[in-house]
């Protein structure tokens, strides 16, 4: 389903979730699902499966903790260390979800589609542009469903701030700033792991190294296993700007960054990003030792006007901007995760596109490892959107 249609759509039924009933499920019929990672992502976003009505049937960790803790909310689900031999064995199974470190993603999505299996698979898409361009040639040689967790594809009042921009309430969109500011880093912990851990399962085909604990509780910041805060926050915001502008993924990216208070991490936890598209700019920043204005937003900076989406809501002030101006436009609207799992869950019984497909989530990631290809090299770097290679 296209932007287009999608909002168009969205649009005649109020926003409500696409459910048609297909044959292969009856009307009370319910979907049984394993969990392939069971960290705090993983049991947060299954915890939302069982809500919406979902089954879980089986659990797979290399962690034997993080298992223990899976089994308190689906006591009744077999656990397994391998998620091959879960697929093998877990014959009913009808999807997974896959909450693992972001170098597992294409594996387990690879092995999980072999396996007839429709999967909702945690943001980012992909560890790099290279794996982006197989993901989606690898689900489009599939007929399974494939839901990527970028959940504001699936909130209502996101969609309601996009058609007031598509409605040219702002004029001339020139400059878009993404932000996340939190005050939480600290030097990495790196004590001995309690209880047993597959080190060597949790590698995969990741280079071959020593069990090193902070490597394990803190993966995202190794380049070994992700692109730090930004692939992981940044596929969410840069997702909503290309989506709210009508674009493609930026032309060039510029970036620096740096490790202020996160000892021992290698992703920075301070960093600023410059991104260039045909009609407009980007500069998406991140701070993780301060916490003004706290959280996420994204401001898009119109000659009529701009707009502040967060996760409050939206408001929209008038050009030209006064401090005691009252906005135009305002909606109180936090991003649910629950319409996004039950966006999947639909679509697993009508077999239809969920709202973040791969080809979504591939674009959103591309400038965020565009960004991280230019603060590596120390230059600016090309993106060739056609082929998701850089240059």
């Amino acid at each position: 389903m296209t932007d287009s249609t999608r909002r168009n759509f969205l649009t005649a039924l109020g926003s409500a979730p696409l459910f048609v009933p297909s044959s292969a499920f009856g009307a009370n019929d319910r979907i049984t699902y394993a969990v392939l990672a069971t960290g705090g992502r993983g049991r947060s976003v299954s915890k939302t499966f069982m809500k919406v009505g979902a089954q879980c049937t089986a659990l797979c960790d290399v962690y034997q903790p993080h298992l223990d803790l899976a089994s308190k909310d689906a006591p009744e689900a077999r656990t397994y260390g391998d998620y091959q031999e879960l697929l093998d064995k877990e014959k009913g199974l009808d999807a997974v979800l896959i909450a693992s470190p972001d170098h597992q993603h294409f594996p387990m999505l690879r092995a999980a589609l072999a396996a007839r299996k429709d999967v909702y698979l945690e943001k980012p898409l992909s560890k790099s542009l290279e794996q982006s361009a197989a993901m989606i040639k690898t689900v489009r040689a599939s007929s399974q469903v494939v839901q990527i967790g970028m959940q504001r594809r699936s909130a209502p009042a996101i969609y309601k701030a996009k058609k007031l921009i598509d409605d040219g309430v702002l004029g001339r969109v020139t400059l878009v700033k993404p932000q996340w500011h939190w005050n939480i880093a600290a030097k990495l912990d790196n004590s001995p792991l309690p209880g047993k851990i597959d080190w060597q399962r949790f590698l995969g085909g990741a280079p071959n190294r020593e069990l090193e604990p902070m490597r394990f509780r803190r993966w995202r910041y190794f380049w070994d296993y992700a692109g730090g805060n930004m692939t992981d926050q940044g596929t969410h915001l840069m997702d909503v700007v290309q989506w709210f502008m009508n674009s493609g993924p930026p032309k060039s990216a510029i970036c620096h960054g740096y490790v202020a208070k996160m000892e021992g991490a290698e992703h920075p936890d301070v960093f600023s990003a410059a991104y260039e598209y045909d009609n407009f700019m980007v500069t998406w920043t991140l701070d993780y030792s301060n916490s003004y204005q706290n959280g996420w937003s994204i401001t898009f900076m119109g000659d009529k006007g701009t707009l502040i989406l967060d996760d409050a809501g939206y408001k929209i002030f008038a050009e030209p901007w006064k401090r005691d101006a009252e906005p135009l436009h305002s909606e109180q609207a936090p991003v649910p995760v629950e319409t996004h799992v039950q966006n999947f869950l639909d679509c697993v019984k009508s077999r239809q596109d969920p709202n973040c497909t791969v080809e979504i989530a591939a674009q959103a990631v591309s400038g965020p490892h565009l960004a991280n290809l230019a603060m590596v090299n120390g230059r600016k770097m090309r993106l060739d959107a056609a082929t998701y290679t850089a240059s």
